[in-house]
C-alpha cells in the first residue's frame, strides 16, 4: 500500500451480511463510494459548490480477491493515477487487517466525470482540483 497516501477506515454494518458472517459483495461498491468521498473532501477539501460543481460515475470495476467478514477490520485505500481535461481515474484496494497483516480483499477502479449541474454539461476539471490532486498523488 505504499503507493497510496490515502486510507479510509470502513464501518462493517449487521446489514451487510449473510447468516454465514459474509459481506455481500455489493457493498463493496458503497464503501468505495466513502473512500472516493473522504478521498475528495481530505485532497480537494470543502469549498467544492456541489449544487453546480459535481462529478458522475461513467465507469466503475471490482475484482474481487478474497471473502470480507463482518468481524474483519477495513480499510479502502484511493489514490488519483490519471487527470484528463474533464475525466479522472481513482484507484481503490480493500483491505482487511488480521493481527499485523493486511489482506487486499478486492481492488477497484473508477472514471470520473466532472459536470456542472446549473448547465447539464461536462466541465473541464476545476484547476484548483487539479493542482491539488496532482500535488496529493503526484499524477502527471
Amino acid at each position: 500500500m505504499n503507493d497510496f497516501k490515502h486510507k479510509t477506515p470502513i464501518q462493517l454494518r449487521f446489514k451487510d451480511g449473510d447468516v454465514m458472517g459474509h459481506v455481500n459483495n455489493a457493498n463493496h461498491f458503497t464503501y468505495f463510494e466513502l473512500a472516493r468521498v473522504h478521498y475528495f473532501r481530505d485532497v480537494v477539501g470543502n469549498n467544492v459548490n456541489w449544487n453546480r460543481d459535481g462529478i458522475i460515475i461513467a465507469k466503475m470495476i471490482i475484482e474481487y480477491k478474497k471473502p470480507l467478514l463482518l468481524t474483519d477490520e477495513v480499510y479502502a485505500y484511493t489514490r488519483c493515477i490519471k487527470l484528463g481535461t474533464k475525466s479522472f481515474d481513482l484507484d481503490y484496494v480493500l483491505i482487511a487487517k488480521k493481527a499485523d497483516e493486511e489482506l487486499t480483499i478486492a481492488t477497484g477502479f473508477s472514471t470520473l466525470v466532472c459536470f456542472n449541474y446549473e448547465t447539464n454539461q461536462t466541465m473541464m476539471i476545476p484547476d484548483t482540483w487539479r493542482k491539488k490532486m496532482q500535488e496529493f498523488d503526484v499524477v502527471p
